[in-house]
């Protein structure tokens, strides 16, 4: 919880003064009654004493006055409202490695039927996109909310050598930035950057990642394979399986250079986890809420009945 005029609660110290003089003036009372009785005969003249019952009108209205205050100072709660207007870049590797079949039936047959998913979750008010990432990187569809443009895209994906994630996010970093809404404001926008490994052509995938963040971009990272890939290379007529083990450390500093986060998936399951839980994040914003009207409504609530409760006990207001 935050507020919105924190200031307002250096307020709350009056209310530990306010109980000290409260006190001060019970013991005046208390003076006062055995200036007039003598102590031996105050049950007689005095029977029932309200004891505990005495003091729970100034306990409610003290913790009322504290709640009114917090309210003064228009306490704010954070929640999650739906994205009414987003755009979202899909980056996936399309290097010869993803051909690997450690995660079935291949990385990128899984990558694409996961993304499929992916697509067909997110809402529709948000634009999504596609990049195919190799050596060369391409964009497949520009963000749209017809989804079905880019799920048709992902048909579209073919291998080759090869790989340049830094290209990648400097390219889907320019076509998010380059989207406006209605108005003329910037669309906000994320990039999914799905790979297995790390760069090896192109510019420098940090460089890159740190102007995404200048960009308010943030870059969610998924390294999709496990320590056993292999793929056949075929040299002088002889085919050697080349082992292309997944590696994860160049797409976790992308994320965090970006303000993402990074994700690792060794086998389709995983992957469909990952795509789920961006889906829901990507789909949700979170939002300011103002809950003043509770704090004050539960302060002159608390005020009313110490106050009720005071004049039907004691005659008095305090």
């Amino acid at each position: 919880m935050s507020f919105h005029s924190p200031y307002v609660l250096l307020a709350l110290v009056a209310i530990p003064v306010l109980i000290v003089l409260y006190r001060a003036e019970q013991r005046r009372r208390a003076r006062a009654a055995a200036a007039f009785v003598v102590p031996v005969l105050s049950p007689s003249v005095a029977p029932r004493r309200p004891r505990w019952r005495r003091h729970l009108p100034m306990a409610a209205i003290a913790i009322a006055l504290a709640l009114l205050i917090v309210a003064a100072a228009r306490p704010q709660d954070t929640v999650a409202v739906p994205v009414t207007d987003g755009a979202v870049m899909l980056a996936d590797d399309t290097s010869s490695s993803m051909t690997a079949t450690d995660v079935k039936p291949s990385r990128l047959a899984a990558a694409e039927a996961e993304a499929r998913q992916f697509v067909k979750s997110v809402p529709s008010s948000i634009r999504v996109g596609l990049l195919s990432v190799a050596k060369k990187i391409i964009v497949l569809q520009t963000p749209s909310t017809d989804h079905s443009l880019t799920i048709s895209a992902l048909s579209q994906v073919k291998t080759s050598g090869g790989t340049a994630l830094g290209d990648a996010v400097v390219t889907a970093t320019k076509v998010l930035t380059g989207l406006r809404t209605r108005n003329g404001k910037h669309v906000p926008g994320a990039i999914v950057l799905l790979s297995d490994g790390a760069s090896n052509f192109g510019s420098s995938s940090l460089t890159a990642a740190r102007q995404a963040k200048a960009d308010h971009i943030p870059v969610y990272t998924i390294a999709l394979g496990t320590a056993n890939g292999t793929i056949p290379i075929t040299k002088h007529g002889q085919t050697t399986n080349v082992p292309v083990p997944v590696a994860t450390q160049e797409l976790q500093a992308i994320a965090s250079a970006s303000g993402g986060r990074s994700f690792t998936a060794g086998d389709a399951s995983d992957l469909k986890a990952v795509y789920e839980h961006l889906a829901a994040t990507l789909g949700h914003k979170h939002a300011k809420h103002e809950i003043t009207a509770s704090f004050a409504g539960g302060g002159l609530i608390l005020l009313l009945l110490g106050g009720v409760a005071s004049l039907i006990w004691f005659g008095r207001l305090i």
